[in-house]
């Protein structure tokens, strides 16, 4: 509980109070630019992590004994990573003929990276260890300082300075400082010895262990985050279409930290219960049905009222912008499940299946945006995100479906069917109301209750699935 109500607090705050005020406040194209080399950093950003921290989690989690071993070979590993991390970034960004402007801003982007690679690492540990309320405040430590360092430099202005996008990017970069060396500091204590040399027995161990997860990162962070760069790449004004899907993407992006903090807490739960050897039926049911009443609902609210959230939110290309969050906010949807069916394939260490499906994510995400972006800009781009998308969660349940043995029940799926469908009758229906905060609230509170009444959701299970956590 205390997870979701610091991320709630916290991280749409960045989002729409820091973000959001940034790109209004510098023009487009400056955001733009922004927006494109900060998915390009994240493009390698496997190579930093190398499936480190999904892999320490579940390790953690099933074996605590490890973190003592584990923490100091980790740790000069990372490291070694990082240099290899600068060096592909920086090529590949000379390769695409990137200028010395671009370039500084990579720099400070990439070094964000590793302090935010470095930091999830360090909490893995935490995690894997089922210290869970320690993890929830240590979430969200670094956008909070974050959020303190901007209101400074966009509304109280002490420093008496012209607000310029670098700015935006110190003051991420020397929040993940304060909070990596607070992170290390706690799991130096839980481990109770460190030390800094580089053994090349246990690097090449790690390689072997990680390298399955590595490869799906890297791939779910393609399929992620090409769309920006090819925007930029394949067109002529494409940092005026990448600041429009920016635009769009950062309302997706704020609620996919629901599903993204729902798999944070999963993971270790289904690693734990697999190694147990328990069922985990019963948890996967109700994380779905959790996930699957928030992500339609927030979907089908947000696609309805793109143009008035797009208004409320911004000053430019209002009609563009609303155009692409209409349609993209639907990968919102698939995004879910895959945090909930992925995790559970990535607890049960299928990662050959997994990897087989990302990379083909990434196929066909490449040649849709070919196909799309020359003639729709960020429209196409958005088309080809939740078509991805879409087709890499099928695959996903279906394997778990297999896996567990899970039997299709027809009067299930018609209670979901139904759910959907009441849902859009019920928002068309409420067009008359002209308040708009009035109908997404009525919205809301109705879709919880049609969730109960067709037993989609139980709030005891529910209730029960968040405190267990803390007592596994």
């Amino acid at each position: 509980m205390l997870l979701l109500f610091l991320n709630f607090l916290i991280k749409p705050f960045w989002i729409f109070g820091i973000d959001r005020t940034v790109q209004n406040t510098v023009s487009a194209d400056e955001y733009g630019v922004y927006f494109v080399l900060f998915n390009f950093s994240m493009l390698f950003n496997i190579l930093l992590d190398f499936g480190i921290n999904v892999y320490n989690t579940r390790n953690i989690a099933q074996h605590k004994q490890l973190l003592a071993k584990y923490f100091s070979g980790i740790v000069v590993f990372k490291f070694l990573l990082a240099v290899v991390y600068f060096l592909v970034t920086f090529i590949v960004g000379y390769i695409a003929g990137y200028d010395g402007v671009r370039f500084k801003m990579l720099l400070f982007l990439s070094i964000n990276q590793f302090l935010i690679s470095f930091i999830q690492y360090l909490r893995s540990n935490i995690a894997g260890l089922q210290l869970f309320t320690l993890d929830n405040v240590l979430s969200v430590l670094d956008k909070t300082l974050m959020i303190g360092f901007c209101a400074i430099l966009l509304w109280d202005n002490v420093f008496d300075v012209q607000f310029q996008l670098m700015h935006f990017v110190y003051a991420q970069t020397l929040a993940y400082s304060i909070t990596l060396i607070i992170v290390f500091g706690i799991v130096l204590v839980k481990s109770k010895q460190f030390k800094f040399k580089l053994k090349k027995s246990f690097s090449i161990l790690i390689l072997k262990q990680t390298y399955p997860y590595a490869l799906l990162v890297i791939a779910m962070m393609f399929y992620y985050r090409l769309d920006a760069i090819m925007l930029d790449m394949m067109l002529d004004d494409g940092e005026h279409q990448a600041a429009i899907y920016a635009q769009s993407y950062r309302l997706m992006d704020a609620f996919i930290q629901i599903p993204i903090l729902f798999a944070g807490l999963l993971l270790p739960m289904f690693a734990f219960r697999i190694k147990q050897k328990k069922s985990i039926n019963e948890l996967l049911k109700l994380s779905f049905e959790f996930i699957f009443v928030i992500s339609v609902t927030v979907a089908l609210v947000i696609s309805f009222y793109s143009s008035e959230i797009i208004q409320l939110l911004y000053h430019s290309d209002i009609d563009s912008a609303s155009n692409v969050l209409q349609i993209l906010i639907f990968g919102f949807i698939s995004i879910a499940m895959t945090n909930i069916f992925g995790t559970v394939l990535t607890a049960n260490g299928n990662m050959k299946k997994l990897n087989i499906i990302a990379i083909g994510g990434v196929l066909i995400n490449l040649v849709l945006n070919l196909f799309f972006i020359p003639s729709w800009g960020a429209y196409g781009a958005a088309f080809a995100s939740i078509i991805t998308h879409f087709i890499v969660v099928i695959f996903q349940i279906l394997i778990v479906v297999k896996l567990l043995k899970l039997n299709y029940n027809l009067k299930y799926l018609l209670s979901l069917l139904t759910f959907v469908v009441f849902l859009i009758a019920v928002i068309i229906g409420l067009e008359h109301i002209k308040e708009p905060i009035l109908r997404v609230a009525l919205v809301l509170i109705i879709s919880l209750i049609m969730s109960m009444i067709l037993k989609i959701i139980d709030l005891k299970k529910l209730y029960y699935l968040v405190l267990s956590r803390d007592s596994e």
